[in-house]
């Protein structure tokens, strides 16, 4: 199940935090619970995913993201993650994570996140391609920066962020249906 009540309870939290810049990073605090973890008592890859709500959503809110979504009706959707798991989280341990927008195209905003052990080690690192919506479809980074009341530009991607965003435009789409049987 979504995890509402964490997200009801972050966003309240972090709704007198102080503002953040389009490409400063956002810092939170989470537990693994039980309700989180997999068969071996660590915290689930696909609840890897559904928990970097948790860090995308307050940064929105902080960067004033949210409330021009509301205004304009615009939505939020993920075009793409890339996930490195390299530590284990062990039910009911407490890790920090970080999410920061690293640069945007004419589509898309590509976001950067990440959950430390408190050892310090980085427990995984994901790299979304995210995109604002309308009825009509995608709309442009620019477009959202200026109903934001902002002017700022694209920082220059980091060259490990251009190699993905290069390779992901050779992937088919479709993707080839495999019509083999057995």
């Amino acid at each position: 199940m979504y995890p509402f009540i964490r997200m009801v309870k972050d966003l309240i939290i972090n709704r007198n935090q102080p503002p953040l810049g389009l490409a400063d990073t956002h810092v939170s605090h989470h537990l693994c619970w039980p309700w989180d973890i997999d068969l071996w008592a660590e915290l689930n890859n696909g609840r890897t995913l559904t928990l970097y709500d948790l860090g995308r959503i307050p940064l929105a809110q902080r960067i004033g993201l949210v409330s021009v979504l509301r205004r304009r009706r615009w939505g939020l959707t993920m075009a793409g993650v890339s996930v490195r798991y390299r530590r284990r989280i062990r039910a009911f341990e407490r890790f920090e994570m970080r999410s920061r927008a690293i640069c945007w195209d004419e589509k898309f905003v590509y976001l950067e996140q990440s959950m430390w052990k408190k050892n310090g080690e980085c427990a995984n690192h994901a790299l979304y391609r995210s995109a604002v919506t309308d009825r009509k479809g995608i709309v442009s980074p620019q477009e959202v920066i200026a109903a934001m009341g902002l002017s700022e530009i694209s920082p220059e991607a980091p060259e490990w962020v251009q190699s993905w965003i290069a390779a992901e435009a050779t992937r088919p789409w479709p993707p080839m249906q495999d019509c083999r049987s057995k």
